[in-house]
């Protein structure tokens, strides 16, 4: 397993430390996105100031993107295999289960365009649908 998340971070031009590969192991395994304290309680006793950079280097290059669903604590989820740095292309939208706080990916369900004024600019786009999800309802 360590040879396929090795050549995942090699094709995003990420070093494959050993942390870099625990979190990205770390996250394949997750079906919801994840905070950096729930990686820091998956990955304890790893270092909180490690587990940010590594994010954060993932996100640079293209591998995760973060998730502002409301709540106040970015959220972070793997991109699709299209992503690279500074270049994210996995327009989606999000949904909130109020019931167990979960955030997850739809990326089924695409950001409609979004027609602006003249000489507006946006930079991001961010939808999240609120509810309760699947495990929560039934």
């Amino acid at each position: 397993m360590n040879g396929q998340l090795e050549k995942t971070l090699k094709a995003k031009q990420i070093n494959p430390t050993a942390m870099r590969l625990l979190v990205l192991n770390f996250l394949q395994t997750q079906s919801h996105a994840i905070s950096l304290t729930d990686l820091e309680k998956g990955l304890a006793p790893a270092d909180r100031v490690t587990l940010y950079r590594t994010l954060k280097t993932f996100e640079e290059n293209g591998l995760v993107h973060s998730i502002d669903d409301g709540t106040g604590i970015t959220k972070y989820a793997l991109c699709k295999e299209h992503c690279y740095p500074g270049e994210h292309d996995d327009v989606h939208v999000h949904f909130f289960c109020r019931k167990c706080g979960e955030t997850f990916c739809l990326p089924k369900t695409q950001i409609p365009e979004v027609i602006l004024p003249v000489n507006f600019h946006s930079d991001e786009i961010n939808i999240v649908a609120k509810g309760v999800c699947d495990q929560c309802s039934g």
